[in-house]
């Protein structure tokens, strides 16, 4: 999970930050989970790389409004609940065993990242209709 979530993410971010800046153009969207906020499910270790994400998130934020401002670099953290992807059948747990209403699909998770951003959110935390 650190390797994944901090390690590769932060590589990632710091190879197309520079560009972005001097393009004064573009957006990075880090998708992670709600879980982030909830070390009390007894998910540290999930809780605790994303939280790192969600802080990462936000120091480029204030770092890319103090070295260059109005500069059309976004950055946003979203945190859904449950997204129905191939994740929970490779950790062996159905997202059929969860309850229905707290599960979006991916175009719904796409579509509340966007619909953020479009509101200059930083964070987003998607919920679903009900």
């Amino acid at each position: 999970m650190i390797q994944l979530n901090v390690v590769a993410l932060t590589r990632l971010t710091s190879a197309v930050l520079s560009g972005f800046i001097k393009r004064s153009n573009g957006v990075i969207i880090n998708i992670l989970s709600v879980v982030a906020l909830s070390p009390e499910l007894k998910t540290e270790c999930i809780a605790a790389p994303r939280l790192f994400v969600v802080n990462l998130t936000q120091s480029l934020h204030n770092e890319v409004e103090v070295e260059v401002k109005d500069n059309g670099v976004l950055v946003q953290a979203v945190l859904p609940g449950a997204v129905r992807t191939q994740f929970w059948d490779r950790a062996k747990m159905p997202v059929q065993s969860l309850p229905k209403e707290i599960v979006m699909t991916a175009e719904q998770l796409v579509d509340a990242s966007l619909a953020g951003l479009d509101q200059g959110e930083l964070i987003t935390i998607p919920s679903l209709p009900q």
